[in-house]
Parts: structure tokens; sequence; C-alpha cells
């Protein structure tokens, strides 16, 4: 099997990670993957902040994603304690941000697992994102002027290891 197929095959999300940080070419080339990623009429409006996993922002993002959805004491945070976030932004007012930041974020995934590293693609914190502290976290977070979240990444070295994802060929592909 190709590398490329390989790593489609292995990947899964990772919600464990030792304490080892990403080093900054393994960094640069997680994010090379996702800017190479295609985009609809190649507007490449995809930006990406990266933010260390102490940085106090994300605290601020976790509190507000437990207030809106009612939980006190979750056993982990929305990023599973992984050494790095990249939160993905694109312009808010064209059509296609929301697929172009999903490929972006599947490409930055594939790459990680090529590498030997974990990820995990992050969507629930989407209405903290753009909730009533959306203005605050787009400039706490340095998003473009007319940028809003789309979706985020954690990434570091696997802490923990699991089998991916089970699929049904009759359930999930029709054959015309």
């Amino acid at each position: 099997m190709n590398e490329v197929l390989n790593s489609i095959a292995k990947r899964s999300s990772t919600r464990g990670y030792t304490g080892e940080k990403l080093t900054e070419e393994e960094l640069k080339q997680l994010i090379l993957a996702g800017l190479q990623a295609p985009t609809a009429a190649n507007k490449q409006e995809i930006h990406i902040t990266v933010v260390d996993g102490s940085n106090p922002i994300l605290r601020e993002i976790e509190d507000v994603k437990n207030k809106e959805r009612g939980i006190e004491d979750p056993p982990h945070n929305f990023y599973y304690e992984a050494p790095t976030v990249l939160l993905l932004s694109a312009d808010e007012n064209f059509f296609w941000s929301p697929l172009d930041a999903g490929i972006a974020v599947e490409n930055i995934a594939l790459a990680a697992e090529s590498m030997g590293l974990g990820s995990l693609i992050i969507g629930c914190i989407k209405d903290a994102m753009r909730g009533e502290k959306k203005d605050y976290f787009a400039k706490a977070l340095r998003f473009p002027a007319g940028f809003e979240f789309q979706i985020a990444i954690a990434l570091g070295h696997k802490g923990t290891e699991k089998e991916p994802h089970e699929y049904s060929w009759e359930k999930n592909v029709t054959r015309l």
C-alpha cells in the first residue's frame, strides 16, 4: 500500500498526548500541508493560528464551551492536553470557507499520521468561537479582519493508541 493510503487507513483521533512539544520543522511541515490544500476558486482564504497548548486563551475557549453546554467538570479539555492547537479561520462571507477549512485540516491530520504524530480534529468549540465572545476570540487569536473560526486540530506526540473506525461498504457506498 502506498504511503498516502497507509496514512489514511491508519489515522484515528488521538485523545492523549505526551508532554513532548513539536519541533519547529514538524510544525512547519504540518502548516505547509494545510496551506497546500485546494480551495474553491483558488481563493486560498484559510488562515492558521498556532497556539501552544499552555496558552490561557485555550482555557477561556474551554470555559465558554463548557458553560454553553452545561458541563461543570469535564475529564479533559477540548484538545485533550495536546501541546499544539491550530485554529483555522477563513473569510466569513465566502460560501466555501467551511469546506476549504475541512480539506486543509484533513491534509494536516494525514500529514501528522505520516510523521508518526497524533491529531484530533475539533469542531466542538464552534458555538463558543462564534457566540457572544466571537470578536474577543478573533482579536485574541489574531484572525484577519472579516475572518471567523472554521475548525481546529490538536497535534502532538501520541500518548495513546486507538484503532481506526470500522466502516461498512454496503451501508456507506452506492454504486450506480
